[in-house]
């Protein structure tokens, strides 16, 4: 379900940089959408789910179902209370968020920041929609019901493809029916999963719960994740911020390449963090520290996996896989190259940043949410020295890179920590593991260079003629690496978690 997500998320940019590519409207969009984006990822799957969901799994296991659904209740109306007064706030307040987020439109460029700010009234109730969906799915994840969570950004796809096509003819500027599309989605994703709480017995009658005590539980695992898990959102914010001072188009190139950097973060990163949070949860609430790091090394090894060769796939075919899914309508040449680069600035983090998801989990499944602070702190601190460094010579590529960066620093450190108290240990057979993974992705990139042409041959290719070379180089890569790493001995034990 989270492949489908994530696909039809790549079929959404697909369109809406052909019919806005990277253009001033676009560029005000992608900050009107990326500031409720960011708070949604930051609040509602960031910090409120890995406070939440330990706090939710400990109930399940240790308490009856009534208290369970009193729960439920508090926090649906307590977490539904709150944001709606933040919602009010930031539509009143739309162009000094605007301002704040993207100051270099403010100062630079009044029609962009005027239209970023009114986009932002119409996108910004998304988070609290989206925020009470998050509830809804931590809640169906909590009971393994994987499936329906993972499905339903399917319909904020869906809703941002229709607006586009249908909805922009409609706008003056037509980039307003994104916006509007946005606050679609919002209201959809909620009423899809209620009836699926309802099956569970758990649909809320929400209640305000502030004085609760799994309420307050939450509320203070909550405060310190708010940075801890979510450091790599706030640095493609500041990204963000930073980009909105360079030139037209550093925003929607930034959104391009991260966009492509998405999908093998969330269909396998993202994904294996969400199944193992609740398991590594009720191991922890049982005592079963074996089991509880076993879990850890099977997920770092499915991370590892296809993180490595995802990373070192879309760094080597940057250029093809971005002209054959973006160089049509609205978007040029330059803006093809300009995104490639920075494409694979991210490409080199997407390792680190599936570590992170991973290895955060490991903290707040034991509800330890002090020591993902403090290594975010100094995560984020890094990341920004690292931008001030990077983006006088190399721009928006910079930002990127400072990204990467601090990533393999916050991920290391989350590693080490976990080492050093003891609850995780490495299992036998990482160096064999390592060997045939290193072994398989050098196969796969020296297949891949015999058969990749030059990028002005692919700027010149038809539509169907770069579908059919991309299809043939994607093939050929993940046959290669799948072919080599089983005749290394690679076996399906060994994808096995017991």
């Amino acid at each position: 379900m989270t492949m489908l997500s994530r696909v039809l998320g790549l079929a959404r940019d697909v369109v809406v940089a052909n019919y806005f590519g990277a253009s001033s409207s676009a560029d005000a969009f992608f900050v009107a959408f990326k500031i409720p984006n960011f708070l949604r990822r930051l609040f509602a799957e960031g910090a409120f789910a890995q406070a939440f969901v330990p706090v939710l799994s400990e109930y399940r296991t240790q308490r009856d179902l009534n208290a369970v659904q009193h729960l439920v209740n508090a926090v649906a109306g307590t977490l539904g209370g709150v944001l709606v007064f933040v919602t009010a706030l930031a539509v009143l307040g739309a162009p000094v968020l605007t301002a704040l987020f993207a100051p270099g439109f403010y100062m630079g460029d009044s029609a962009k920041f005027e239209l970023a700010a009114e986009m932002l009234r119409i996108t910004f109730p998304y988070l609290l929609l989206i925020s009470l969906t998050a509830f809804a799915g931590a809640v169906l994840n909590s009971y393994e019901r994987f499936a329906v969570p993972a499905f339903t950004p399917v319909l904020l796809n869906v809703s941002l493809i229709g607006s586009a096509v249908f909805l922009s003819p409609l706008f003056d500027p037509p980039v307003l029916a994104l916006a509007w599309g946005v606050m679609i989605a919002g209201v959809l994703q909620l009423i899809f999963q209620l009836p699926f709480m309802a099956r569970l017995r758990l649909l809320p009658k929400p209640v305000w719960g502030w004085d609760d005590e799994g309420v307050r539980r939450i509320m203070k695992l909550m405060v310190p994740a708010l940075f801890g898990v979510s450091v790599t959102q706030i640095n493609l914010l500041l990204d963000t911020v930073l980009a909105s001072f360079l030139q037209t188009g550093s925003v929607s190139w930034l959104y391009y390449s991260d966009r492509l950097v998405e999908l093998p973060l969330g269909v396998f990163g993202i994904a294996i963090a969400t199944v193992i949070l609740p398991s590594l949860s009720r191991k922890h609430s049982v005592q079963s520290s074996e089991q509880f790091s076993s879990t850890l090394n099977w997920a770092m090894q499915m991370v590892m996996l296809i993180g490595i060769p995802a990373a070192v796939a879309l760094f080597v075919l940057a250029e093809p896989m971005l002209i054959t899914l973006f160089h049509y309508g609205a978007l040029t040449d330059r803006d093809v190259m300009m995104a490639a680069m920075s494409l694979q600035a991210y490409a080199c983090g997407l390792l680190a940043f599936m570590f992170i998801k991973v290895l955060a989990a490991g903290y707040f499944s034991r509800q330890d949410t002090k020591t993902p602070v403090k290594i975010g702190i100094q995560a984020a601190v890094a990341n920004m020295v690292f931008n001030l460094i990077l983006i006088g010579p190399l721009a928006h590529v910079g930002l990127a890179a400072a990204t990467a960066m601090s990533a393999f620093l916050n991920a290391g450190l989350l590693l080490y920590g976990l080492l050093k108290s003891g609850v995780f240990t490495w299992s036998p057979g990482w160096g064999v593991q390592i060997a045939r993974m290193l072994l398989a992705n050098c196969v796969m990139v020296a297949v891949i260079y015999q058969l990749m042409t030059t990028t002005e041959h692919w700027l010149q290719m038809a539509l169907w003629d770069r579908i059919l070379e991309m299809a043939i180089l994607v093939v050929a890569g993940l046959v290669t690496y799948t072919v080599t790493i089983i005749l290394a001995g690679l076996r399906p034990k060994h994808l096995r978690h017991a």
